[in-house]
């Protein structure tokens, strides 16, 4: 069979992270199907074989299944292996609603009245929907206790406001002792209102006690990225346990149990798919905002000033609703392609180096290492990897780590890792595959690294296969990249094996390639400094030049220079406004 050519992929991929499957469960750095099925229809034929050995939570395995293709799924990760063989698990909606609600049923009969509050309004019992909780501060200045969500209100809610009642001094929570924390809104769902209800906080009529289940408390130990890029030990957090309420926290290990105790296999593997899902939701790392909820963030262990704890059962029941709007996304992608039944498919937890596969038997790979340094999968995974009862072994993690700690992991272990993974890519592929990588990075260094990976590896990156990925962007500041040094788009690098008569040396860029690839970007209309840096970066890959020494700053100087500016409000690159 003669394979499509990389003209045939898409210049620009832009997508939106809101899709059903999407939204199903939450995973790091993770990429919609809708971006990766145009490259594996353009890459491969119905029946081909698709493989990803950085597979994460499997987006590629749910892509090739809706495209006629089977999937060869692996990665280090067990919650990605958890993730990734869930999505593809589809099973009857009806089974599986009646399922969770035996399960919460059941937790909820272990814990009575965990979430009935007294309702204000009408002296009835009333269901606890969420508690608003607030930090409690030591002033700097006097050491007296600040209640930070009344300083914030008292603030008209602008943080940069915040006093300390006491001395009037401003507050700045960096700098603070946390004393504690004190619950300051429910809102509950009452028979007498038609809408939720806050009010003041109240105890619950009932009692929800984790010293009475089998709660997991796995340690956030001191080596760990996380534990230092968070700041962990300043804040008394030393275990995936101290980031959920004592509510919640037995609740959450009463529901877990209750699954454990369906016997059917895949509807109990369903069911948590669900659950982890809500893990982070459920947890004291959910934001709480005066305009709106903030979710929690997937990439650290912060704790906000103003937290939310959610009814777990509540958040369960929405998210079991929201898996099965996921398998009706994969089975209406599959019916749409006359596809009756999902082909096989398999996750395995393996190293990317060492895949098991047989020479030549993979058609296409398409696969999304981890970024350099930007993410520490294994330590953010670990929260809810505590609940499944295994961990990811972090010894064989691709990372850069940021901190110069013992057995630092460096660049040159993630390029040696990065290229045994291409080289083992580039074993199992059919002499006419091809390979599509996703990558994102501030770094030239990084980007370079990325060039000699692949040619180490033996293929050649085509000029005209390399896409730029937009996941729609939803910050201010992660569309300024070039102003403010981050990038949040990424480049989808498609490349061939090597023949003879191939360049494969990376040469120095001219003096004045930055500034040209610039002007190029501009007048092709790139709408962000986001989207001019990746062009830059684009510019040098398509000629070879070695982008050791490019830096995103340079990005933001040139703009300057050029006479634009960021637009405060929708982040787009605008002309400066000079002055009358």
């Amino acid at each position: 069979m003669s394979r499509p050519q990389s003209r045939d992929i898409p210049d620009l991929v832009a997508v939106k992270r809101s899709d059903p499957i999407y939204n199903a469960h939450g995973y790091l750095t993770k990429i919609p199907v809708t971006a990766i099925i145009p490259f594996i229809e353009a890459f491969t034929e119905p029946g081909d074989v698709v493989c990803d050995p950085f597979a994460g939570s499997g987006m590629t395995g749910v892509a090739a299944v809706m495209s006629g293709r089977r999937a060869e799924l692996s990665d280090i990760s067990e919650l990605g292996r958890h993730i990734g063989s869930g999505y593809l698990n589809l099973v009857d909606p009806h089974a599986l609603q009646e399922a969770a609600r035996r399960a919460a049923t059941a937790a909820e009969d272990r814990f009575p009245g965990a979430y009935a509050h007294t309702c204000q309004r009408c002296a009835a019992p009333a269901t606890l929907s969420r508690t608003v909780w607030t930090v409690v501060y030591a002033c700097p200045t006097c050491q007296r206790p600040v209640n930070y969500y009344k300083a914030l209100e008292s603030a008209g809610w602008r943080k940069s406001r915040v006093l300390c009642r006491h001395c009037s001094t401003p507050l700045e929570t960096r700098r603070a002792q946390r004393l504690g924390e004190v619950p300051v809104v429910d809102t509950v769902a009452c028979a007498c209102a038609s809408t939720l209800l806050d009010q003041p906080p109240s105890p619950p009529l009932g009692d929800a006690d984790p010293r009475s289940v089998d709660a997991p408390s796995v340690p956030i130990d001191t080596e760990r990225q996380m534990f230092q890029a968070s700041a962990l030990g300043k804040h008394g957090l030393s275990s995936t346990a101290d980031f959920f309420s004592p509510r919640n926290l037995a609740m959450l290990a009463a529901l877990r149990d209750a699954i454990h105790a369906n016997p059917d296999e895949r509807l109990r593997s369903k069911l948590m798919f669900a659950f982890t899902a809500i893990l982070p939701r459920a947890s004291k790392r959910y934001q709480w905002s005066h305009q709106r909820p903030l979710n929690a963030s997937n990439a650290n262990y912060y704790i906000a000033p103003v937290f939310y704890e959610w009814n777990v059962l509540d958040l369960f029941t929405r998210k079991v609703k929201a898996v099965s709007r996921s398998d009706e996304m994969v089975r209406s992608g599959m019916y749409a392609r006359g596809i009756e039944t999902p082909p096989p498919s398999r996750y395995r937890v393996a190293s990317a180096a060492k895949l098991g596969l047989r020479d030549g038997s993979i058609d296409y790979v398409f696969t999304d290492p981890p970024f350099g340094s930007n993410i520490f999968y294994s330590d953010m995974n670990l929260f809810q990897e505590a609940w499944l009862g295994r961990l990811t072994d972090a010894s064989e993690e691709a990372v850069v780590d940021r901190g110069r700690t013992a057995g630092r992991r460096d660049a040159a272990r993630y390029e040696a890792l990065l290229t045994a993974a291409l080289r083992e890519a580039h074993r199992v592929l059919k002499p006419d595959g091809w390979l599509s990588l996703n990558f994102s990075n501030t770094s030239g260094s990084l980007w370079a690294l990325v060039q000699r990976a692949i040619l180490n590896a033996g293929f050649v990156l085509d000029p005209d296969g390399i896409s730029v990925l937009d996941k729609g962007q939803r910050s201010v500041k992660g569309l300024a990249s070039g102003f403010e040094n981050v990038v949040t788009a990424d480049l989808i690098l498609s490349m061939r094996k090597a023949v003879a008569g191939d360049s494969t040396l990376l040469v120095s860029a001219p003096p004045a390639a930055t500034a040209a690839a610039v002007e190029e970007a501009l007048a092709a209309g790139a709408p962000t400094p986001t989207h001019v840096y990746l062009q830059v970066v684009r510019s040098y890959l398509r000629h070879h030049w070695d982008a050791s020494d490019l830096h995103i700053a340079e990005i933001g100087t040139h703009l300057r220079l050029r006479g634009y500016d960021v637009d405060p409000v929708s982040g787009r690159l605008a002309p400066v406004r000079l002055a009358a």
